[in-house]
């Protein structure tokens, strides 16, 4: 029975759309996610999380912009570990308590993981991910003349600024990530895409200044980590093809080739579900289940009884 299972959270489940980005705002998200999270280790899955950071890394890179006159600003790959580390904080503690109420023993641990991606990437010429707050098109326009961020609209959300997103190759501590699991660790890894770094022809490694996608990352550390189940948990419960309109339909059980077609007839934004549907295909095609739900029907879906599946 397939039992291994990379879920990979949205923004949703840490922090939500115009919701003020407390910490007690995220703390109160991320402990609700923990209560799904847990429901599916009780089901006897084996579970690794992985999550995203662009609200989070967006306001770091923020309170750098303001504070540049008193601290000297950190590079965008430092700013990623930091979120890593708060986010990965919060879902370890909010994790073990869900556990521990339910009488369950499994240990939580989070790994600070860094993806290494291709200096030579076209992304680096060409930012596409969102990262950070929301702003409306007049907010984007003032921040752009002042500041120089590249800034677009996000799928009829509002406008957010937009980074460099290079393709995932590996997962550096793929390796210690398996073994972990193995002996029966639940594993939150790969945060935010992971840090993004480069290998030299030396094997030694370096930060870029990047944000991988979470979806593709956790993509490669489901297949890296051999899962049987990768799902994407965002926050409506079916990919929607004709979204917005009269023919809006829901998909729920969909072959590669059909998901492959409308992929091609662009019924997906590519700052939205387009990363998602690849990456699900992608994995799909190993002979494996991919899964794009919401974070409430998490477990029924992995179950079969929600959510669309990729098969």
């Amino acid at each position: 029975m397939s039992r291994r299972v990379v879920i990979a959270l949205g923004g949703n489940a840490i922090l939500r759309p115009h919701q003020e980005a407390t910490y007690l705002n995220q703390l109160e998200n991320v402990r609700k996610s923990s209560e799904i999270i847990a429901e599916i280790v009780q089901q006897g899955y084996e579970v690794i999380v992985t999550h995203g950071n662009g609200p989070q890394v967006g306001l770091i890179l923020r309170q750098n912009e303001e504070a540049k006159g008193v601290v000297s600003p950190f590079p965008l790959d430092v700013c990623n570990a930091k979120s890593q580390g708060m986010i990965g904080y919060m879902l370890d503690q909010c994790l073990k308590n869900e556990l521990t109420r339910r009488g369950l023993r499994q240990q939580v641990v989070s790994v600070l993981t860094q993806t290494q991606v291709l200096s030579d990437d076209v992304a680096f010429q060409r930012p596409t991910k969102p990262i950070g707050t929301f702003y409306t098109e007049q907010e984007a326009r003032i921040i752009m003349q002042e500041k120089g961020w590249e800034m677009q609209e996000d799928a009829g959300r509002g406008w957010r600024r937009v980074v460099a997103s290079p393709q995932p190759q590996s997962i550096m501590e793929a390796k210690t990530i398996m073994e972990l699991v193995a002996s029966g660790v639940i594993v939150i890894a790969s945060g935010g895409g992971g840090i993004p770094v480069v290998q030299a022809a030396d094997g030694t490694i370096a930060g870029v200044e990047a944000v991988v996608d979470k979806d593709r990352s956790g993509l490669k550390l489901a297949q890296e980590a051999d899962a049987d189940i990768f799902m994407m948990v965002t926050d409506v419960n079916h990919v929607f093809i004709h979204y917005g309109t009269p023919e809006q339909e829901a998909l729920r059980q969909v072959s590669v080739q059909e998901a492959r077609q409308h992929m091609e007839d662009g019924q997906f934004s590519s700052g939205s579900m387009g990363p998602k549907m690849e990456a699900a295909i992608q994995f799909a095609e190993w002979g494996k289940r991919a899964i794009i739900c919401s974070l409430d029907e998490a477990a029924a879906a992995i179950e079969g009884q929600s959510g669309t599946h990729i098969s």
